[in-house]
C-alpha cells in the first residue's frame, strides 16, 4: 500500500517525478475536454475534519478531472459530531466502496495514524494535519517556482528554446527561496522547508522568535530575524509569505507579538520590500490572506504575485498525486 503523508516521504527523483507529471495533467487542463479517464470507476474518499475551501475543492476537482467519483466528508454534521471516532469514520467509508482516502485533519500525526493502523487497506494522501504537515502544498509551490523560474530563464540549464513548461528533470538546484511568518503554527513551512531542501533550493526562514518552533535550528534552512537583512543578503528567487494563524492562538496576538501594526512593519511585505526584490523574484502566499499584516494589498495584487496560480497549480498537482497513487502505474516513488 502506497501513501504520501509528509514532504519527506519524496526523495529527489520521486519529486521531480511528481512535478513532471503534474506538467502533463496541466498540460491537458487547457483543453476543451479536460477530463480524463484514468481514475474511473474509482472512488476518492475526501475526509475532512478542519475546515478548508481551497485545499478540498483543489482535491475535487483534480479527482473529478480524472474521472474519479468524489465523496466530500465533513465532520460538521456527521457522526463524528456525535462521538464517531477516526477508526470507525474510516473503516465505514471503506465499506462504501472508498478507493483512496485524502484526509485533513486538525491533529498532527492523525494521517500517518490512518495509514499505518491496519483500519484501512487504501492509499491515504495528507492534505494537512495540524502543524505538522502539508505535503501537496509544497509540491505547489515548487510546481509554480520551477515554472517561474525557467521562464525567467534564472536557471542557465533550464533555458528550452520555445519551451513554456519546465524541461523535464528540472529541480530548484541554486535557487533561493525565503519564508517569512509563523513558522511556529505552519505546517505549510515545515513541508517546503524539506521538499525545496530535497530539490536543491537554498530555504531561509524568517521570523520573530516567538513564531519559529524549538529546534529550528536543526532544519536544513538558515534562520533569521529580520527580513530587511534576508532580502538584501539572500537575494531570493521567491519569498513566499505565511499566514499568520491568529486561531492557533490564545488571542488576536496572543504575546506572540505586540501589535498587528508592529508584525506588519517587522516582517509585512509592503510596497518598499517588494521593490528591494530581485526583479525576477516572485511572491508567493498559501492563502487565506491576511491583507494588511503579512501581505500589503500592493504585494499581493502585483505583477510579481504568484498566489491565484498557486491555486491554480494546486489542481495539476494534485491530479498527478491521485494519479501516482490510484492508478496503479508507476508510482514515482512515492511510498
Amino acid at each position: 500500500m502506497r501513501h504520501l503523508l509528509s514532504a519527506a516521504d519524496l526523495d529527489h527523483d520521486a519529486a521531480v517525478g511528481v512535478l513532471d507529471t503534474a506538467e502533463a495533467m496541466a498540460a491537458t487542463q487547457g483543453r476543451t475536454m479536460k477530463k480524463l479517464p484514468t481514475l474511473r470507476g474509482r472512488t476518492v474518499v475526501n475526509l475532512f475534519f478542519e475546515d478548508s475551501t481551497r485545499t478540498r475543492i483543489s482535491f475535487e476537482a483534480a479527482a473529478k478531472r480524472l474521472s474519479a467519483d468524489v465523496i466530500n466528508f465533513s465532520a460538521k454534521g456527521s457522526s463524528v459530531s456525535k462521538g464517531e471516532s477516526l477508526k470507525d469514520t474510516a473503516q465505514t467509508l471503506q465499506a462504501m466502496g472508498a478507493d483512496g482516502v485524502v484526509i485533513r485533519h486538525q491533529a498532527s500525526g492523525a494521517p500517518h495514524r490512518l495509514a499505518h493502523s491496519g483500519w484501512i487497506d487504501v492509499p491515504v494522501l495528507n492534505a494537512g494535519d495540524g502543524t505538522h504537515q502539508h505535503p501537496t502544498q509544497a509540491l505547489l509551490d515548487a510546481f509554480t517556482l520551477r515554472r517561474h523560474l525557467h521562464a525567467r530563464g534564472v536557471i542557465t540549464a533550464w533555458r528550452v528554446a520555445g519551451a513554456t513548461p519546465a524541461p523535464t528533470g528540472s529541480d530548484l538546484a541554486g535557487t533561493s527561496v525565503v519564508i517569512v511568518g509563523d513558522v511556529l503554527h505552519s505546517r505549510v513551512a515545515r513541508s517546503n522547508v524539506q521538499l525545496l531542501s530535497t530539490l536543491g533550493a537554498r530555504v531561509t526562514l524568517v521570523g520573530p522568535p516567538t513564531l519559529l518552533p524549538v529546534g529550528i535550528d536543526g532544519w536544513p534552512a538558515t534562520v533569521r530575524y529580520d527580513l530587511d537583512e534576508a532580502v538584501e543578503a539572500d537575494a531570493p528567487d521567491a519569498v513566499m509569505m505565511l499566514r499568520v494563524q491568529r486561531e492557533r492562538m490564545s488571542s488576536a496576538g496572543g504575546g506572540f507579538f505586540p501589535s498587528p501594526q508592529e508584525y506588519h512593519r517587522r516582517y509585512g511585505l509592503d510596497g518598499p520590500r517588494l521593490r528591494a526584490l530581485p526583479e525576477h523574484a516572485i511572491v508567493m502566499h498559501p492563502g487565506p490572506m491576511n491583507r494588511g499584516l503579512e501581505i500589503s494589498a500592493e504585494a499581493a495584487d502585483s505583477p510579481r504575485s504568484t498566489i491565484v496560480e498557486q491555486v491554480a497549480n494546486g489542481v495539476s498537482v494534485r491530479m498527478a498525486v491521485l494519479y501516482l497513487l490510484l492508478s496503479g502505474g508507476t508510482d514515482g516513488g512515492i511510498s
